[in-house]
């Protein structure tokens, strides 16, 4: 029986970008399923009184150079978002409504949208600038902002963002193997030897 990868993620979060260009392969290798759980961050550390790294200056400096570090060794591009933090309430939904609509498209759209923030440095709080990106990766934006206003893409990520918390998720990104939790791309040798089990 092929085991999964729980991969709870938000847009906005570079660690979630960084683990995301390593855990298609890892799972490819040890034959798992990567589930993917957008949820939205700020609804998680409301909810758990947490707080991204980047709000205590000196911390948020070396988190900044610590993941420049993994980005060499994944030999993956990366550059720290200028308009970090945004806002990724719209994104998440968009996201989910692709996930929902168009799931066959998931992953086109999730590549799309992390390299515009985490690559190109893209200001993603910028609705033309979110439409510009869709449309570069051959998505219908204006059919896709509509689905991503309907009620049932809401509460699929409200939904998606109550279930990590209620699993002990506080930040981004969370990966669970057979309900054992890790956080942080900088964690992933412990996903690989979970599965490996």
């Amino acid at each position: 029986m092929s085991k999964t990868v729980e991969f709870f993620f938000d847009l906005g979060s570079p660690a979630s970008y960084l683990a995301h260009t390593q855990l298609p392969t890892l799972c490819q290798e040890v034959q798992a399923t990567l589930v993917y759980r957008p949820m939205l961050l700020g609804g998680v550390f409301q909810a758990t009184g947490n707080a991204s790294p980047a709000m205590i200056p000196a911390k948020g400096r070396y988190m900044v150079r610590d993941l420049m570090r993994f980005a060499e060794r994944y030999g993956v591009p990366m550059r720290f978002n200028r308009h970090f933090p945004i806002n990724t309430l719209t994104l998440m939904r968009l996201l989910v409504a692709v996930q929902l609509h168009q799931p066959e498209r998931f992953a086109e759209a999730l590549r799309a949208l992390f390299h515009a923030l985490w690559v190109d440095d893209a200001n993603l709080a910028e609705p033309t600038r979110v439409i510009e990106v869709l449309s570069a990766a051959g998505f219908d934006a204006a059919a896709l902002q509509a689905q991503a206003a309907e009620g049932a893409v809401k509460q699929a990520l409200k939904a998606t963002t109550e279930e990590a918390v209620t699993r002990g998720v506080f930040g981004a990104p969370t990966c669970f193997v057979e309900g054992e939790m890790f956080f942080g791309q900088d964690r992933l040798d412990f996903v690989r030897q979970a599965l490996d089990r």
